[in-house]
């Protein structure tokens, strides 16, 4: 039960980037853990993933004193507001609603919304009615099988990992979830016997760092390392050792 593992692990990690930058402003950062390939702890307890290494990236560039803590997802925003950490890298989404809480970064990546399901099966997003779809709560996956699918029953779930294992185990037609944390999972053994159907059916998803309200000092330091990591190369390094298309 690997799983249950990472999700005891993740609720006590931390993970210290000091030494990836010169000694300069502390700054703790807040990430889920519990959302590969972007957020996740390893068996060791480590805090890894794409957007662990774009806060290690951006922590060097703007030379911060940076802590990484695991939080869980239904809490983020309010443990940032009650200030447990200075900002969160967690593959946030941008949306209004959001905008009224925390205050965004530029984007560090573009998501897109895409349904999987077993491979075996005649699912697309045109045929919806009566069937059993997953996604994470709190999600813009989440948030669009509410808004715009009616005719099915729509199961929302704390972590992603719980859908994919309802999923797995026949309790949903399909899910609907950001297209490169489902492209991971179809590679793996348990996503084998599943594919993307249908195209995307959100394509402009924008992920950015969130700070808190008016915390302009921080949000512009870390839009110029930004700007300066994906200018050296050092943004498309990172892309690289996770997938083999740019998401920028």
């Amino acid at each position: 039960m690997r799983f249950k593992t990472l999700l005891i692990a993740a609720a006590f990690a931390t993970a210290s980037l000091t030494g990836l930058a010169h000694a300069g402003e502390k700054v703790k950062i807040g990430t889920e853990g519990a959302y590969p390939p972007f957020n996740q702890v390893d068996d060791k307890g480590n805090i890894t993933g794409f957007d662990i290494d774009i806060a290690k990236a951006l922590c060097a560039e703007a030379k911060l004193d940076c802590t990484v803590v695991t939080q869980d997802w239904d809490g983020i925003i309010p443990a940032l507001n009650a200030k447990k950490f200075d900002a969160i890298v967690a593959s946030m989404s941008i949306t209004d609603e959001r905008k009224k809480a925390v205050d965004f970064t530029d984007p560090y990546y573009t998501n897109k919304l895409q349904y999987v399901a077993p491979k075996k099966s005649d699912f697309s997003p045109a045929k919806t009615k009566g069937k059993v779809l997953g996604a994470q709560r709190a999600t813009i996956s989440g948030t669009w099988l509410e808004e715009h699918v009616k005719d099915a029953e729509v199961k929302l779930y704390d972590t992603q990992e719980n859908a994919y294992l309802d999923l797995a185990a026949g309790r949903l037609d399909a899910i609907l979830a950001d297209k490169f944390v489902n492209f991971e999972w179809l590679k793996s053994d348990a996503g084998k016997d599943f594919e993307f159907k249908g195209e995307p059916v959100f394509d402009n998803d924008k992920i950015a760092i969130a700070v808190r309200k008016g915390d302009d000092k921080l949000r512009t330091k870390l839009n110029a390392a930004l700007k300066a990591i994906v200018a050296n190369g050092t943004y498309k390094k990172i892309n690289e050792q996770y997938f083999p298309f740019s998401i920028y």
